[in-house]
């Protein structure tokens, strides 16, 4: 995109690999402002994925046009949503700033083991095996970049700011 504006940074991949931690640490390293996309889910989309039921995409339309929505507002904010599909992500670029893409990559072994070692959280390890084979990686003319989760979350976040910031510099 030819904006001069500062990306709006998603944070992506799928459940259990680090998306929030992640996303929480670069906004506190840019000073930019946070979101959980999964504070936007539906109660019902909550309910689905509590039960193990996966989502589908008509579940997943009006959730992602909240986070489009909530991007829209802000200049630049770092998001943490699981954008498994190039069609979500197309959803979440239609907003005025660039979106610079960060997918949160790694064996699911390592997922699952973080997985099994949450509290509190909705959304099931059963699940995993679906968001794996709904994935489809970024392509290369997506703004983006992959990360290994087998890094240590502050090296990730890190990593994100430096590839925010040379992208930024590029345009």
């Amino acid at each position: 995109m030819g904006s001069d504006r500062q990306p709006h940074i998603v944070v992506m991949g799928v459940t259990g690999c680090g998306k929030s931690t992640i996303g929480r640490q670069v906004a506190e390293l840019t000073g930019g402002e946070f979101l959980d996309a999964d504070d936007l889910h539906s109660p019902s989309n909550v309910a689905k994925m509590a039960a193990g039921i996966p989502l589908t995409d008509a579940d997943r339309a009006p959730w992602l046009e909240a986070v489009r929505d909530w991007m829209g507002t802000r200049n630049a904010g770092v998001v943490a949503c699981s954008a498994l599909r190039r069609r979500y992500r197309n959803v979440l670029r239609n907003v005025t700033a660039p979106v610079a893409f960060v997918h949160l990559d790694g064996a699911p072994t390592t997922i699952r083991s973080r997985m099994a070692a949450r509290r509190g959280h909705f959304m099931r390890p059963v699940l995993l095996d679906s968001q794996l084979e709904l994935l489809e990686p970024l392509e290369p003319d997506e703004f983006g970049v992959v990360l290994d989760v087998g890094t240590g979350p502050d090296e990730i976040a890190q990593s994100v700011v430096e590839f925010a910031r040379e992208r930024a510099m590029a345009r």
